[in-house]
């Protein structure tokens, strides 16, 4: 084990427990066509509406994304005007945003293999944070450098689905990722050591399948392992060469759907709600005990939600399990529902996921917000089951050991 001798206040910086994600992504899809989705969702039209109908279910910090490849306009020239516009409509609203500076989307001069991937995100993030403090100069600023780079390295580097396009380069490109988000780390606590960094990465279950071989259950110990690589690399415990430090962890963001546990090699889900009581499958509560176990960093479920019917369901099943956390004593700060409002697919933009909070009927052409009233009264319900749970602020001051 080895004792990091970092001592700080980890201080609960959210103005509340229950948050909203903007689908903000802005990637280049499978066909290389980009997709801008707080365009293709009207949020970006629509923010001061989307912010006022958050009141309904209390919900006061929302995620939201720069688009890197919009605000970029020109290498090392930006426009933050669509950032201006989310900042003072927050303000008017009450609303805190933790911003994600990269949800997917890069400039299309760049990927993540180009030699400048690095000094221009690092460049982007510190100009970033010089026009946000030209607006709101005492405020606490949240970011996200980097959204689930262990997914996008997988779609970038092994599947083909964005940008780079590559077949069996997952690692490559995982590795040239964290070395622009440790740089842009460096940036943004160089411009403003108060930032506070949430990262936001899948947390799944990888297991063998039945009657697996010793070989097999050696795979899937192995691949299930390997979801942790970039907090390890973000921390330095792997390629310390990156410059990763421990203190970079500061808020673990985890996010969770229902087809985050599968087999490997046949990638067979394993149903959320467990009916056939398999022994493979693991309670959300336990995923998230282990991560905290792990790093010992506060936790948000940065990301979780159900497509269609089982909304309600899905959300009665992650308070629960969430309870579970907070009264085994990890210091849990939030859940947030992503997308809060409905979005398509990336691919096709059809159709659509049925997945927000509010569903949107486009008819007229309008994209009219249409609250999705029995995942509402299930949020409600799950906020009366937290109400006390020891999901207000809490304040955690001690020295945090690393294994």
């Amino acid at each position: 084990m080895l004792d990091i001798n970092y001592i700080s206040p980890f201080r609960n910086p959210f103005e509340s427990f229950w948050m909203a994600g903007f689908e903000c992504t802005d990637k280049l899809n499978c066909f290389g066509n980009r997709v801008d989705f707080l365009s293709v969702t009207g949020h970006l039209d629509k923010v001061d509406e989307d912010y006022k109908n958050l009141r309904q279910l209390n919900f006061k910090t929302v995620r939201e994304g720069l688009r890197w490849s919009i605000a970029e306009t020109a290498p090392y020239q930006y426009n933050w005007a669509d950032a201006e516009k989310i900042i003072k409509a927050a303000k008017e609203n009450d609303i805190q945003v933790i911003w994600d500076i990269c949800h997917f989307g890069y400039p299309g001069d760049l990927t993540p293999l180009h030699p400048m991937f690095a000094s221009r995100f690092a460049a982007f993030c510190r100009d970033f944070i010089k026009f946000y403090r030209s607006i709101d100069s005492t405020g606490t600023l949240i970011v996200t450098p980097f959204n689930e780079v262990s997914f996008l390295s997988w779609l970038g580097g092994d599947v083909c689905g964005t940008s780079p396009y590559c077949r069996g380069y997952g690692w490559e490109v995982k590795y040239h990722i964290m070395k622009a988000y440790i740089r842009g780390v460096e940036a943004i606590l160089e411009t403003d050591s108060n930032t506070r960094l949430m990262t936001t990465e899948p947390l799944v279950n990888m297991v063998p399948p039945l009657n697996a071989t010793e070989s097999e259950m050696k795979e899937a110990v192995k691949r299930h392992e390997e979801q942790f690589q970039v907090l390890d690399i973000l921390s330095g415990r792997m390629c310390p060469e990156l410059r990763g430090k421990p203190e970079y962890i500061d808020i673990i963001g985890c996010n969770y759907y229902y087809n985050n546990q599968w087999i490997i090699d046949s990638c067979v889900f394993l149903p959320w709600a467990n009916e056939s009581n398999d022994p493979r499958w693991l309670p959300l509560s336990t995923l998230i005990n282990q991560l905290y176990s792990r790093y010992q960093r506060p936790v948000v479920l940065s990301e979780t939600s159900h497509p269609k019917e089982d909304r309600p369901a899905w959300m009665t099943f992650v308070a629960h399990e969430c309870k579970k956390s907070i009264e085994a004593g990890v210091p849990f700060w939030g859940i947030c529902w992503y997308p809060i409002i409905d979005r398509p697919d990336w691919d096709h933009l059809e159709p659509w996921h049925h997945a927000g909070v509010w569903e949107i009927d486009n008819s007229e052409g309008k994209l009219v917000r249409v609250l999705h009233e029995p995942t509402a009264e299930a949020i409600r319900n799950a906020q009366a089951l937290l109400e006390g749970a020891g999901t207000g602020t809490r304040i955690m001051n001690k020295k945090y050991e690393i294994s």
